[in-house]
């Protein structure tokens, strides 16, 4: 329970940071307002559509009598539309992500800065980072696409598909949107995909604190958009404690007083930092003034 509580407060903190740093905020919008018009339009069409999607793929159904073929197949387009809703959630955050990559790449440094210590760099120029995000996200997709499925396919259950297999789902939901939000700080790490999936395993209650109450947000219209920003922060903030980079930090801040009596210096658990290097070529910062001006040419 501990790390449940401490999953919502990076989710918290996330925001606090970005309300803090208000140019960030605005600037973090920009790419998330772009997906919002994609998925409000692809919804829409699933919404308009379902309905002839399940009478198509149902034909054995067409003789069945009232109220039988109704409920029938009103049942299953609420699960069509379900799943797609659970498509969109667990899609909108890769697809935001990969359209704001130097946005939310800028924003995650910036966390690091503030929060002291070396702020690790990739050293990737942007093309690669955006293909290895790309590749990485479309693997994450295809496990989520596999539970989607069976998730879907339990949903039949009497009972059980009605209340025990969405609650499973918003946590399947929750941990692979955690994925892909700390995937901005641990790629920057070089932390790769197989590697990341290991980290977040071994602290899953932490990691569905985190993005369990996300995933519900998201479901409220235009909320993911004004969140995205503060997500990223926080998932940044997880990701240091994740590796253990916040125990080095105030062992380095601690300087001498964290020595032993002897003058030895006590052993660390955490792991060596990199170096800080010179920032990127398609790093920007934001304006001073907090506005949606254009950034500056990559």
């Amino acid at each position: 329970m501990r790390d449940l509580a401490g999953g919502f407060g990076y989710l918290l903190a996330g925001q606090r940071w970005v309300f803090r740093h208000g140019r960030w905020l605005g600037f973090g919008l920009l790419p998330g307002l772009v997906s919002l018009v994609l998925y409000t339009g692809a919804l829409i069409g699933l919404g308009y559509g379902a309905d002839d999607l399940t009478a198509w793929a149902t034909p054995f159904a067409d003789g069945w009598s009232a109220p039988w073929l109704g409920l029938f197949r009103g049942f299953l387009t609420g699960l069509v539309f379900c799943l797609g809703l659970f498509l969109a959630v667990i899609t909108f955050t890769a697809v935001t992500l990969l359209i704001g990559q130097p946005f939310y790449e800028s924003l995650s440094e910036q966390v690091d800065r503030t929060e002291g210590g070396a702020v690790p760099e990739s050293g990737l120029s942007l093309g690669r980072e955006l293909w290895i995000s790309a590749r990485d996200s479309l693997k994450v997709l295809g496990r989520v696409a596999l539970y989607g499925i069976l998730l879907f396919a339990l949903g039949f259950i009497p009972v059980v598909g009605q209340t025990v297999v969405p609650a499973i789902g918003f946590c399947v939901s929750g941990y692979f949107l955690t994925e892909e939000l700390t995937a901005v700080a641990l790629q920057r790490r070089r932390t790769e995909l197989a590697e990341r999936l290991v980290l977040l395993r071994s602290r899953r209650m932490l990691v569905l604190g985190f993005g369990v109450p996300l995933v519900l947000a998201f479901l409220v219209p235009l909320v993911a958009v004004f969140l995205m920003p503060g997500a990223v922060a926080g998932a940044t903030l997880m990701a240091r404690e994740l590796l253990g980079e916040d125990d080095a930090a105030d062992e380095a801040a601690a300087g001498p007083d964290a020595q032993g009596a002897d003058g030895a210096q006590p052993p660390s658990q955490s792991q060596p930092q990199s170096q800080p290097q010179s920032q990127p070529q398609h790093q920007f910062q934001p304006p001073a003034g907090g506005g949606f001006g254009p950034p500056p040419r990559m």
